[in-house]
C-alpha cells in the first residue's frame, strides 16, 4: 500500500511518521519522547511509579542521586508526554502527588525489563567496561 507517492522505505511521508514513529528520521516527534523515556531519571522514576502514588519528596528519597532540579524537570517532562499524571491538591502547603497515566504504566513496564536485563547482566558488562578501557 502506498502511504504517499514521496515516500519510500527509507523515509516515510510525514503522515506515515505521525502514525507510527520513525525515529531514524530527525524530524520525527517520537526522538523526543524516546529521549524523555530512556533518560536515566525518567527510567528511574518510572520504575518508582510502578509501585504507586508519590509526592515529589518521596520519589527524591527513592532515587538517590537525583538532583531536585533534574527531578523537576523529567517529572515535566514525562507528564508532557502523557507518561505521568500530576495531580496538585489545594492545600498550605502545597501537595502535589505523581503517579504513572496508562501510557506511563506500559512505557514503565518495558523500561522495567531494560532495567532488570542491565542489572542481572551486570557481571557480563562490568566485564566488558573492563576489557575495553585495558585496551
Amino acid at each position: 500500500m502506498l502511504v504517499h507517492i514521496m515516500a519510500t522505505a527509507s523515509h516515510p511521508s510525514l503522515s506515515e511518521q505521525l502514525r507510527r514513529g520513525d525515529v531514524l528520521a530527525g524530524a520525527c516527534p517520537s526522538r523526543d519522547i524516546l529521549r524523555h523515556v530512556t533518560g536515566r531519571w525518567a527510567v528511574l522514576i518510572l520504575i518508582v511509579l510502578e509501585d504507586g502514588t508519590f509526592r515529589f519528596s518521596e520519589l527524591r528519597r527513592r532515587i538517590d542521586g537525583v538532583s531536585e532540579r533534574m527531578l523537576a524537570q523529567t517529572l515535566q517532562n514525562l507528564e508532557a508526554d502523557g507518561l505521568v499524571d500530576r495531580v496538585a491538591h489545594a492545600v498550605v502547603p502545597p501537595h502535589v502527588e505523581y503517579s504513572l497515566s496508562p501510557l506511563g504504566r506500559e512505557a514503565a513496564g518495558h523500561v522495567r525489563r531494560l532495567a532488570d536485563w542491565v542489572e542481572t547482566r551486570l557481571p557480563a558488562l562490568v566485564a566488558a567496561r573492563a576489557r575495553h578501557d585495558a585496551d
